[in-house]
């Protein structure tokens, strides 16, 4: 394919991008949906086998169609891997993968004017472009002083496969989110941990109900209005007891440190200046929205983020962000799908159909 025309183009297949693609087609707007993955499941199909239904976080369903029965036994890469799959072929979209988008740009100087998506199968233009390609493709590695030097074997949870590979090794788990306990509690029960955050984790010991998750999102939107950098929902809302971290706080599992100034061949060197060895570093230090292919856009502000009005650029009305800030999770994903939809109806130039397609 050498160049192909469109109303919008949908940038991720992940559970933002499906839930987009659902509202476009409801709509009767054109469009195209790239995905760079080999198959459907977006981020999910990378996903460690250890992490089951039972364990992850709560997962909204995708609109328009519930998910099925869940085994809370199943590790979650496979059962919404086969829910987006499922949810593909049932609406009868066209996903164009593996599609590696390599850069959105303006054709010209005109506002209302066309963008050009150049990727790794050809280019297209659109009258606007729904980006959701999430964070899994950029995990965070923080940089410490002496990190080249360990003769161990670090890794980012984006690796992460199984505890059992650790068997016999110490192995020192850095962060301070929910990857970083869940594992925390998985690999202590194989070997021995120890944990490093740099600042102390704060734990909720109420239910985290409605108008909480309300107020958590509305920090996070606060920033992305600021033009600052999101963070994550859970940096706000704290890290909720369960009965499975619970029982590796019993077993020590949960001692934090803070963190080592530090990385030597064989270990960590301390705050306190006491050496700890160690043989694994894992990284559970956060992702970083993919973003890169919009930098010819030049979205970024001088606070490092991009400033957003709800789920559009507020330089740029034809680019919206979903699953990205406020949006990160499963339900704001699927709301921001709804909202950006109905954003880009109103541009200039943008079709209204007469007969829009009805679902359920």
């Amino acid at each position: 394919m050498d160049s192909a025309r469109t109303g919008v183009v949908v940038v991720g297949a992940g559970q933002a991008g499906l839930s987009a693609a659902y509202h476009l087609q409801r709509r009767g707007l054109a469009f195209e949906i790239l995905d760079a993955e080999q198959g459907p499941g977006g981020a999910w199909r990378h996903r460690w086998k250890s992490l089951r239904m039972a364990t992850v976080n709560g997962i909204s369903d995708l609109p328009g169609i519930a998910k099925p029965a869940v085994d809370p036994r199943e590790p979650s890469s496979g059962f919404l891997t086969r829910y987006f799959r499922d949810y593909e072929e049932e609406l009868g979209l066209s996903v164009r993968r593996p599609v590696k988008v390599h850069a959105v740009s303006r054709e010209d100087s005109n506002p209302a004017g066309m963008l050009r998506i150049s990727t790794s199968a050809g280019t297209w233009t659109a009258r606007a472009v729904i980006n959701a390609t999430g964070t899994w493709t950029r995990p965070f590695w923080p940089i410490y002083p002496g990190q080249s030097t360990f003769r161990g074997r670090q890794l980012h949870v984006a690796n992460y496969v199984a505890a059992e590979e650790f068997i016999g090794r110490h192995v020192i788990v850095v962060g301070g989110g929910i990857s970083a306990v869940g594992l925390l509690d998985e690999i202590s029960q194989v070997t021995t941990t120890s944990w490093f955050t740099r600042r102390e984790p704060v734990w909720r010991g109420t239910e985290f109900d409605m108008q909480a998750g309300h107020d958590a999102v509305a920090l996070v939107e606060e920033r992305v209005r600021k033009g600052l950098p999101p963070q994550s929902v859970v940096s706000v809302t704290g890290l909720m007891w369960t009965p499975a971290l619970r029982a590796a706080a019993a077993r020590g599992a949960l001692d934090r440190q803070p963190m080592f100034t530090a990385i030597e061949p064989d270990g960590v060197r301390l705050a306190d200046g006491n050496f700890l060895k160690a043989d694994v570093i894992l990284w559970a230090t956060g992702f970083r929205a993919e973003l890169e292919h919009l930098a010819p856009l030049h979205l970024r502000g001088p606070g490092g983020g991009i400033t957003m009005d709800g789920t559009q650029v507020a330089g740029e009305p034809r680019v919206h962000l979903v699953g990205y800030g406020p949006s990160s999770s499963t339900i704001g994903a699927n709301r921001a799908g709804r909202a950006a939809v109905a954003a880009i109806l109103k541009l200039p130039g943008m079709a209204v159909p007469a007969d829009p397609v009805t679902w359920g």
